[in-house]
């Protein structure tokens, strides 16, 4: 299958214009065996280039660029099918921006398309080009520096319980993880996970129950996460718990449930946010929205959870404008190195800044995504690089220090 592959990357030290030469010239031979064309185009800091050809070559290709110490930063921009090439020859063509004004440099690109199959002024990959030749994106390349740059240190915060304060006959527990702000080193809230009795997971809890008696087992489990929460001695901090949307819905009185349970734990309910997702198909849109009302009405607040992973998160977004949204892991995982997860989180960041609207980034593993991620704007995060769900207690968080070597 004829593949199409952009990228764009940062140099690590200037190149001579004969070391520039010298690694094209290998490319272009190294390319002309694979069967892919490579178009290159280099300003003195970055190099961006399309490769086209069959995929198995072009992402063995790739995979050795990514590998390449003689740049960083390498962002996945497109990656597509054709049924033609848009350049013809196999091997390697370099552009050095510095050698032409940029009004000649598209035309020029345009003129090594194919002559049976000429590029189109429209085309997208064309397009690509000229964004990258008229720098209107240059102010969205967050350059980070490498994973080893910080080190994560635990602190001595974990409290964990021996013995679960609840009912001998209650079917959950809660496991508990933090949503941190790093640079400050302080927790913003907590978030209540569902948890079978024995530590497992919510799908676990979940399973075998449908209709009335899933909704049902929702709500009352609420009642056992605001307990622990009490015995664990949260104070003022704020609670995050979630729910699903059809359970205020379907179940009779679910707010006023949640109120009695709030206050009976010594919370209240202005430290509670209740978190939706939005992959649940919301059948009662009207009755689910009125109950939102009544929820912030009663002064819980209301997050949108795994945004961008169901079918209805802009949908909600314009019906309520909840007081917080959690970016959806699938687009949080390896966004350092995905332009199309980098356009849509920065679009949804543009969103929620313009609706007065915090964003969570949940489900943050790697050092790379977390610095990103910080650099585009967000600076609340959650998941495993600061600290795992502790069953029934609070984790210690790993903090972010410089690397003395740095």
């Amino acid at each position: 299958m004829l593949t199409t592959l952009i990228y764009r990357s940062h140099i690590c030290e200037p190149f001579p214009a004969d070391r520039l030469k010298e690694m094209v010239a290998a490319a272009n031979e190294k390319n002309g065996q694979a069967g892919i064309t490579g178009i290159l185009l280099f300003n003195g800091i970055h190099f961006f280039q399309l490769l086209e050809g069959p995929e198995e070559s072009v992402f063995a290709i790739y995979n050795r660029i990514c590998a390449d110490k003689r740049h960083f930063n390498v962002v996945e921009i497109l990656c597509d099918f054709a049924p033609t090439r848009r350049f013809g020859k196999a091997g390697m063509e370099l552009f050095d921006l510095r050698d032409y004004e940029s009004d000649d440099v598209l035309q020029t690109i345009l003129n090594k398309g194919t002559s049976k199959y000429q590029l189109l002024y429209d085309d997208r990959a064309l397009q690509f080009f000229r964004t990258f030749v008229e720098a209107t994106e240059k102010e969205n390349y967050f350059e980070i520096p490498p994973a080893d740059s910080w080190v994560f240190i635990p602190d001595n915060g974990e409290v964990t319980l021996s013995q679960a304060p609840v009912d001998s006959d209650t079917e959950c527990s809660f496991a508990f993880q933090p949503i941190v702000d790093p640079m400050a080193q302080e927790i913003v809230s907590l978030e209540a996970l569902i948890r079978t009795p024995a530590g497992e997971t919510a799908q676990a809890f979940f399973n075998g129950l449908a209709g009335d008696a899933l909704y049902e087992a929702d709500l009352k489990s609420k009642q056992v996460a605001f307990r622990l929460a009490g015995a664990l001695n949260v104070a003022a901090q704020t609670l995050s718990v979630n729910l699903l949307p059809m359970t205020l819905v379907r179940i009779p009185e679910a707010v006023e449930f949640l109120l009695t349970e709030i206050e009976a734990n010594g919370l209240v309910p202005e430290q509670i946010i209740v978190e939706f997702t939005e992959n649940e198909v919301i059948s009662r849109l009207e009755d689910f929205t009125n109950a939102v009302r009544q929820l912030k009405a009663a002064g819980i607040r209301v997050a949108i959870d795994h945004f961008g992973g169901g079918f209805a998160g802009l949908s909600l977004l314009a019906r309520f404008q909840p007081e917080r949204i959690k970016i959806n892991r699938d687009l949080i995982r390896d966004v350092h190195k995905s332009g199309p997860r980098q356009a849509i989180v920065r679009a949804i960041i543009q969103c929620c800044t313009s609706l007065e609207i915090r964003i969570s980034a949940v489900g943050v593993e790697q050092p790379e995504e977390w610095m990103w991620l910080e650099s585009a704007g967000i600076s609340h995060f959650q998941g495993h690089l600061f600290a795992p769900p502790a069953f029934q207690g609070i984790p210690a968080i790993s903090w972010p220090e410089m690397s003395n070597e740095q």
